[in-house]
């Protein structure tokens, strides 16, 4: 693959021992691709060395999506409009550019599933990145977040307790390394998701999440977080290579590897 393939790329993440990107970048051709742990107080500085170590992209996950837009000499419409990047790319001068394929991912694994109106649950990186691609979709987005005053800085309608939508996001870090019971961390009632016609968790982990698992018990449409991952990461390896990416290699890739 030439110099995609030969260049170094990473995860960024605090944890970042349980994120699957490594897996699927290197089914996709990006074999020099690692996990990244970097501690919040250091994440710029690591940032800005990250290029003259050879590296030429690196993906962003919780908890640095918004430190790593602050941390860009630029950054994409999307990433400003979001506020968060998920996604940063080293120029041959070390230049970093910020990029959030996060929300374009959102609607990729969508599909032909655009709803009309929508609920996001939480207010971080993620949340940012669905409220703005829905919203630019069309949709009717309203937040809920534990911190209502956060939840506010998103720019669409707060509710204080969620309600019926065509389509259920899940942007909170619940269930990200919990037990089985984590649903019960949502303020959700496991009954009331049939008042959803979609369901979405970004969240991944092996065996699912509780709330995808209860989501379907209950005959729910739902998209997991691998399937989010995959979208995502898909745009990232096109942004870095300028080549399509191999889909089903990275979908098989991500989920082998829990």
């Amino acid at each position: 693959m030439g110099e995609g393939a030969e260049a170094r790329y990473g995860v960024l993440g605090w944890p970042v021992g349980h994120s699957r990107s490594p897996a699927m970048m290197r089914a996709a051709g990006l074999d020099r691709y690692q996990h990244l742990p970097v501690a919040p107080e250091v994440f710029a500085d690591t940032v800005r060395a990250l290029g003259a170590a050879g590296f030429r992209g690196a993906n962003v996950t919780i908890p640095h999506k918004e430190a790593a837009l602050a941390a860009a000499d630029s950054a994409s419409e999307a990433a400003r409009a979001i506020g968060a990047a998920n996604t940063l790319t080293f120029g041959a001068d070390s230049a970093v550019a910020a990029e959030n394929t996060d929300a374009p991912g959102l609607i990729a694994a969508l599909g032909e599933r655009i709803p009309d109106t929508a609920l996001v649950l939480g207010a971080g990186g993620s949340a940012r990145a669905a409220v703005w691609a829905l919203t630019r979709a069309g949709v009717d987005v309203s937040v809920w977040n534990r911190t209502p005053e956060r939840a506010a800085t998103l720019g669409v309608r707060v509710v204080a307790q969620p309600h019926p939508a065509d389509l259920l996001v899940n942007c909170t870090s619940v269930g990200l390394d919990r037990s089985s019971m984590d649903f019960k961390d949502l303020p959700l009632d496991a009954d009331g998701l049939r008042e959803y016609t979609t369901v979405v968790d970004l969240v991944y982990r092996t065996g699912g999440t509780s709330l995808i698992a209860e989501a379907l018990r209950r005959g729910v449409h739902t998209v997991d977080g691998l399937e989010i991952l995959v979208r995502q990461g898909a745009l990232t390896f096109t942004l870095w290579t300028g080549l399509p990416a191999p889909l089903d290699d990275m979908r098989a890739a991500v989920r082998d590897a829990g």
